[in-house]
């Protein structure tokens, strides 16, 4: 299976102390991994392991310092703002914080469309209902308030956001932190069957292993900024290599123990 989206020796470094005495600290060691159309490549690993840098650069909110990535076999910095903006889109953590709760969810949804497409005012309008409908809410849910929406429907216009502009990939950095456990299957299952249906590739950023082993084709593991261990899913989680591997699938078990 050809590869969808290609990273090689990507790394971030970033400046620390006063400009005469300056220091750089390593938020990225050089990375490389492939993912196809229709995959899901989780990333996985403690608070500081790099992890939403690395979805920060993929989805264009922050440079890289060094590396290689390419789309569809193309650089991704050749491309201009419209076309990176379709082709990889982001789940935020919490979509309350990342809403204007003075615009209503139809005119969030239209945003995107507004400043990357060249459609009219019905086909937004068309398109916003469309996305609505295919994330398990009503066309009516384009007339409410973020603030009279439940958190499991906030999470699901997320998810209707990301989908606006057709991408072909979708970053979700810990998308399901804070949800109840039936709401976050429901929302989960939801994000498979648009992968099924849609063909999106999915690149996982949690800490939840659970999470993982249950989505992801792949995994990576990560630690203060390099990978550690990495491969298929269930091989990893069945044989770790690495101490560190090891201990993040052990603290997982005795939590779930408790």
């Amino acid at each position: 299976m050809s590869a969808l989206l290609e990273v090689r020796q990507l790394h971030k470094r970033f400046p620390v102390g006063s400009w005469w005495r300056r220091q750089y600290y390593t938020a990225l060691s050089p990375l490389s991994f492939d993912l196809a159309a229709g995959q899901t490549l989780a990333f996985v690993g403690e608070a500081g392991s790099g992890r939403t840098t690395l979805a920060r650069i993929l989805t264009g909110a922050q440079t890289r310092t060094g590396g290689q990535i390419l789309l569809d076999g193309h650089e991704l910095e050749s491309r201009n703002y419209r076309q990176r903006s379709r082709l990889i889109r982001m789940i935020f953590q919490d979509p309350s914080t990342s809403m204007n709760p003075r615009l209503r969810i139809g005119e969030q949804l239209e945003e995107p469309l507004i400043f990357n497409t060249d459609m009219d005012a019905e086909e937004r309008r068309a398109a916003v209902e469309a996305n609505l409908t295919k994330v398990g809410l009503l066309r009516e849910h384009a007339d409410f308030y973020p603030h009279m929406l439940a958190p499991g429907q906030r999470q699901r216009i997320a998810i209707a956001r990301a989908l606006m502009l057709e991408p072909k990939i979708i970053v979700a950095d810990e998308a399901f932190t804070g949800l109840d456990t039936s709401i976050r299957a429901q929302c989960i299952n939801l994000l498979l069957q648009l992968q099924k249906d849609l063909g999106l590739a999915y690149v996982l950023m949690s800490h939840d292993l659970g999470l993982v082993r249950h989505m992801a084709d792949r995994v990576i593991v990560m630690k203060s900024g390099e990978v550690v261990e990495q491969g298929p899913t269930r091989e990893v989680f069945a044989d770790p290599q690495h101490e560190y591997t090891k201990r993040l699938l052990e603290e997982q078990v005795f939590r779930q123990e408790r």
